[in-house]
């Protein structure tokens, strides 16, 4: 008998369930790694898009054929004398990489062994400081680059006040381009300490200074030979090791914005949502806001199954114990810790469009899943992030970061955007401003507190209603609104108007622009914030005019659709009837009866609708009228026709 020992041959279905059971292993690591959100801020040519296209370079993110292309376009377009250019790895833009500069916000995904990452390369420009606000969004760590030959600069003390206002707390100082002052220690020292006296006065109490240099690789992802004077952590080691707030947000009490009712059947109904915060069991007792109604948690469902528990970060779909009322835009939350709810506000604002902030004007003002009417009080103040001095403004421009009141057209669910020692509520905290008009992002914002007032005022039920008021005069209430530039006709028909409603026993009122700046708004001007206010006025009595039962008529030029529409809004539906008296500006000028585009042309008289100020036409009206074609007593007969019956 043999000794020879008989080796058991693999077969080629043993070896692919092997390599399977590796590659589900290996994926599996994957997923369990933790994500990493951060992004490069700084100065132009501080070298963010070299920091990250080096990381990229380092983490082997980079497929062969990439790499050859880096290589051609180093080359042709790059800044590095032919050597690779790791900055076009991220300037993807064509603008970019003519101008050698950041513009938007580039996003890129890597991973180590240790942990994956998603990256924002943000703009260096001031011009483009909303785009780095929008990068720092969700970010949880930033690395702010420094070029070691110029030193702390302007761009470098914003992006630092931004990542601070909006609650990043690990921030590594990258002094970058160390190659370039030949690995100076004493220049080093000298930019931390410089940076230093600047983060304690903004109120950063810590973070990590290196000293690298993304073009050569010192101290990215190997210890750098030539500055053995840095006995600190490589970048790619301190994002490797850096932690991150899940555990924070896991710790709080629970909040989960509702985004959609999930009914897909007569059996099932259940509430979507990212929880932002917390932690939530089958069991658990919860309050819905703003309504306040109270249940239990009776399922958690998700696409993979039911979960015996949920924590913050996971998208899921909830199911109550009881049926009561939920929607989307509310707010789910711990029972017994709720959020609070308030319609005025202390806030923060980053103004992020080339148009001013209008104060007064009504604004779309989104917060998590929320989305209400908001206007905007004049700032109490506006930062300047050189010195941190408090400077008194009327409005906010573009890069402009300030504080003012804000007060929205109904309560809303919020938290205090910043908490001491804790990770930023930015799901409750936080909010965007969008012109209504553009559907453009104009703002970002975050919330301070509920202002007292908001709190201790209440809406007083009455029991005698605006139905009963209109009952007793055996018609509906209106507000009849006439539009249209100064010299059209507006008072003139509006007052024939009045003349026919009143011969047919209908109660009315007429509200008529000169008339109402003799007492009402005797305070406001014609500057555009003050025709926002004067037109917000006029609709709140027009509102409880029509309260009281009346049709009510106002004639004022109200140049503006969004506060056309925001009048509009203060009313039921169908109640609000916008008749615009239809007048070319040289016929309106031509008649000219108070001598206003005289003095406008003149330029004695300043902010004049049609000439150095615009008049928007409405573009839906219910109602239009032609002084060229029709005589002020036809337009206000064909107006009768048009409404009636108002009973």
């Amino acid at each position: 008998m043999s000794d020879a020992v008989t080796i058991p041959q693999t077969s080629a279905y043993q070896t692919d369930a092997l390599i399977a059971e590796d590659i589900d292993a290996y994926l599996d690591q994957h997923r369990n790694k933790t994500m990493l959100r951060f992004i490069t801020c700084g100065s132009v040519d501080d070298g963010k898009s070299t920091l990250i296209g080096r990381l990229l370079y380092d983490s082997k993110m980079i497929f062969e054929d990439q790499l050859a292309a880096l290589e051609a376009d180093s080359k042709r377009v790059g800044t590095q004398g032919g050597e690779i250019d790791f900055a076009l790895l991220v300037d993807g833009l064509a603008a970019e990489r003519e101008q050698g500069i950041t513009i938007d916000v580039a996003y890129r995904f890597f991973s180590t062994e240790k942990r994956k990452f998603i990256v924002a390369d943000t703009p260096g420009h001031e011009q483009y400081t909303r785009n780095m606000v929008t990068g720092a969004s969700t970010a949880d760590l930033a690395v702010i680059l420094v070029d070691a030959r110029k030193g702390v600069l302007t761009q470098t003390k914003r992006h630092s006040y931004l990542a601070h206002l909006i609650g990043i707390r690990n921030l590594v100082l990258a002094v970058n381009k160390m190659d370039l002052i030949g690995y100076d220690q004493a220049r080093y020292d000298e930019i931390v300490a410089e940076y230093s006296a600047f983060a304690t006065s903004i109120g950063i109490t810590a973070f990590t200074p290196m000293p690298i240099s993304g073009f050569k690789g010192d101290n990215i992802s190997l210890r750098s030979e030539t500055m053995p004077w840095y006995s600190g952590a490589t970048l790619m080691e301190h994002l490797e090791a850096v932690d991150v707030d899940i555990d924070d947000d896991q710790a709080k009490p629970f909040r989960m914005s509702v985004q959609w009712v999930n009914r897909p059947n007569l059996d099932f109904r259940g509430f979507s949502g990212q929880i932002a915060a917390g932690t939530v069991k089958p069991g658990d007792a919860i309050r819905v806001l703003p309504g306040g109604k109270t249940s239990t948690i009776s399922r958690i469902t998700t696409l993979d199954g039911d979960l015996d528990e949920a924590v913050a970060g996971q998208s899921v779909t909830l199911s109550f114990a009881d049926e009561i009322d939920c929607s989307s835009g509310n707010v789910i939350a711990a029972s017994d810790a709720p959020p609070e709810t308030a319609d005025q506000f202390e806030t923060t604002i980053v103004w992020m469009d080339d148009e001013p902030l209008i104060v007064g004007r009504s604004y779309w003002l989104k917060l998590g899943t929320q989305m209400v009417s908001a206007t905007v009080r004049e700032p109490k103040y506006q930062v300047n992030v050189n010195t941190m001095e408090r400077l008194a403004t009327k409005t906010l421009e573009l890069n402009a970061i300030g504080v003012a009141e804000i007060l929205t057209d109904r309560a809303i669910v919020f938290e205090a955007y910043a908490q001491e020692g804790a990770a930023p509520n930015k799901v409750l905290g936080g909010f965007i401003l969008i012109d209504k008009i553009t559907n453009a992002t104009v703002a970002a914002g975050m919330v301070h507190f509920s202002l007292r007032r908001s709190q201790n005022v209440h809406w007083q039920a009455t029991d005698i209603g605006r139905e009963a008021h209109a009952g007793l005069k055996n018609q509906k209430q209106a507000v009849l609104w006439f539009t249209g530039l100064s010299g059209a006709g507006k008072s003139t028909i509006a007052n024939e108007v009045e003349k026919q409603l009143n011969l047919m026993n209908r109660h009315t009122f007429l509200l008529d622009g000169d008339n109402i700046r003799h007492g009402l708004n005797k305070d406001l001007g014609f500057t555009e914030a003050d025709r926002i206010e004067n037109i917000r006025r006029v609709g709140e009595v027009a509102k409880l005019m029509a309260d009281a039962g009346l049709i009510v008529l106002t004639a004022f030029i109200s140049p503006f659709r969004a506060e056309r529409d925001m009048v509009r809004a203060m009313l039921p539906a169908g109640e609000f009837i916008e008749i615009f008296v239809d007048t070319p500006l040289d016929v309106a000028e031509g008649r000219d009866v108070k001598g206003l585009y005289k003095k406008a042309r003149a330029g004695d008289l300043k902010n004049f609708t049609g000439i150095d100020s615009p008049y928007e036409a409405p573009l839906n009206a219910e109602i239009r009228v032609n002084t060229v074609e029709m005589t002020p007593v036809e337009a206000a007969a064909f107006i009768v026709r048009q409404i009636m019956p108002l009973k």
